[in-house]
């Protein structure tokens, strides 16, 4: 048995290892723990956690971007596919870097490996077993170190593979950020172009409608002379009436003429026949429709008449019945547009002796008031400006204005926004002139609107007054009803 030495042991091994070159990097800062597995299989037993796969990076790396594909947009894509490049660009040095330490680990288990080589041959019994296993996870070592390269090459490989399509996709992504740069500035510019042709046609619109302004102008001037000029025509206006009121005066005036001859030869019969007789009474005004016609004595010897009772009538000729006009009890009568073609009549009733006196013609209808009516009948409604006198028999505490509306339908007095009586056409409905005393007679007007409703108002004019009697009975006549005044019989 050989004995071994200190001395010789020491210089043995310091002449079997060879000193390691200091320009080896070791990844670590201490030797990794190994041991024998199955199969010969040398297992680390120690595993560090930080450190992942490269495949399993470059995976997953792959795996986001395609995820977050659809939701970027152009500009945030090539600043992805930027960093990706980047981020391979990074690994690929770190694959350099791995490969370098490689092979300086396989340089440096080859010394191992040789220095253990020599050792075994200078060694006996325990010692050599523990060479030969050292040896043998040496070797153990270096076909799981090769194992490593070939999966660093593959990882290499598609690093570069990844590194080139991210590169392309990078290229891609700066076309199409180009792209979509031109085609936003193209639809700048036809945005702008749009502007300045609609700032254009705006110019051009101002230019055409101060030009046309003038123009317009008068054209609507002349549209609303030829609309007054239609209205003038259609509707009734004092010219028109003064027109048809001197063409019916004139027909008048011929046929009083020979009614006056007429007159005078009767006059003259009558004078030679009765000579004795002389008359108390007499009618005196113009017997014609808008006249005030008023009873005075014509004799001395004849009585007051405020100690008679007078009550007026009216008749179609001399010797017809006649028919009592209710309340005309007055020496004064204004006549109405129901008396138009009657002969008036009066009996002055005294203690002694009733006296009778009558017009000497028919009452004659007011010069051109049928037309100005007929002009009304064609509108809708007609307002009338009235003064109210009374109401329900008092008298009004002060005369104020009011307006009365004649419709096809009903009439209406109101007063501002106020209502007084708004009443449709009906049997219980009166309206007459007023058949008392006064000067106002010929403009006053008794109107029923219904039972326990009456008024008592003055128009403007007797030929106002006249005609709205005459409006209201002719729209009241074609709902079926006949208006009149209080007691009168209807005219058939």
């Amino acid at each position: 048995m050989t004995r071994v030495g200190r001395g010789f042991s020491y210089t043995l091994q310091n002449d079997a290892v060879s000193p390691v070159s200091a320009d080896v990097v070791f990844a670590s800062t201490r030797f990794p723990r190994y041991k024998i597995g199955a199969n010969n299989q040398i297992v680390e037993i120690e595993a560090d956690s930080i450190m992942s796969s490269m495949k399993q990076m470059v995976a997953r790396e792959t795996t986001l971007l395609m995820e977050q594909h659809q939701r970027l947009s152009v500009r945030n894509l090539a600043s992805k596919f930027e960093k990706g490049l980047a981020a391979a660009s990074k690994l690929s040095d770190e694959a350099r870097l791995r490969e370098a330490a490689s092979l300086e680990k396989h340089v440096l288990l080859k010394k191992i490996r040789d220095s253990l080589e020599a050792l075994r041959g200078r060694v006996g019994g325990r010692n050599k077993d523990d060479v030969k296993e050292a040896i043998a996870i040496v070797e153990a070592l270096a076909v799981q170190l090769t194992q490593r390269e070939g999966e660093l090459i593959q990882e290499k490989a598609e690093v570069k593979k990844l590194a080139n399509f991210l590169k392309q996709a990078s290229e891609d992504a700066k076309k199409l950020v180009d792209e979509e740069r031109s085609f936003a500035r193209a639809e700048i510019e036809n945005a702008r172009e749009a502007v300045q042709r609609v700032e254009e046609s705006l110019h051009e619109h101002e230019r055409i409608s101060k030009a046309s302004g003038k123009q317009d102008l008068d054209e609507l001037m002349k549209e609303v002379q030829e609309a007054r000029r239609i209205k003038m025509l259609h509707q009734p206006s004092k010219v028109m009436d003064m027109e048809h009121e001197l063409y019916a005066l004139r027909i008048q005036l011929a046929e009083k003429s020979k009614h006056s001859l007429k007159l005078q030869k009767e006059l003259a019969i009558t004078k030679k026949v009765d000579q004795n007789t002389t008359r108390l009474y007499e009618i005196d005004g113009t017997e014609a429709l808008g006249s005030y016609l008023r009873i005075f004595p014509c004799s001395d010897i004849a009585p007051d008449l405020s100690e008679c009772v007078i009550q007026w009538y009216r008749s179609i000729s001399e010797g017809d019945e006649k028919e009592l006009i209710s309340g005309a009890t007055k020496s004064a009568y204004a006549p109405e547009p129901c008396d138009v073609g009657r002969i008036l009549k009066a009996e002055i009733m005294t203690d002694d002796w009733i006296i009778t006196v009558a017009t000497s013609a028919p009452i004659d209808p007011a010069p051109g008031l049928g037309n100005y009516v007929e002009a009304l009948v064609r509108r809708h409604d007609t307002e009338f400006t009235v003064i109210l006198i009374q109401m329900n028999g008092v008298d009004h505490p002060s005369p104020s204005i009011h307006v009365l509306h004649i419709g096809k339908m009903r009439m209406k007095l109101r007063k501002g926004q106020t209502t007084l009586a708004k009443e449709y056409y009906s049997n219980s409905m009166q309206i007459c002139g007023i058949r008392g005393g006064g000067n106002a007679a010929p403009q006053a007007v008794y109107w029923q609107a219904k039972i326990g409703q009456s008024f008592i108002f003055a128009f403007e004019s007797e030929r106002e007054r006249n005609a709205a009697i005459m409006l209201a009975r002719r729209f009241a006549f074609d709902c079926n009803i006949m208006l009149s005044g209080p007691d009168d019989r209807p005219a058939t």
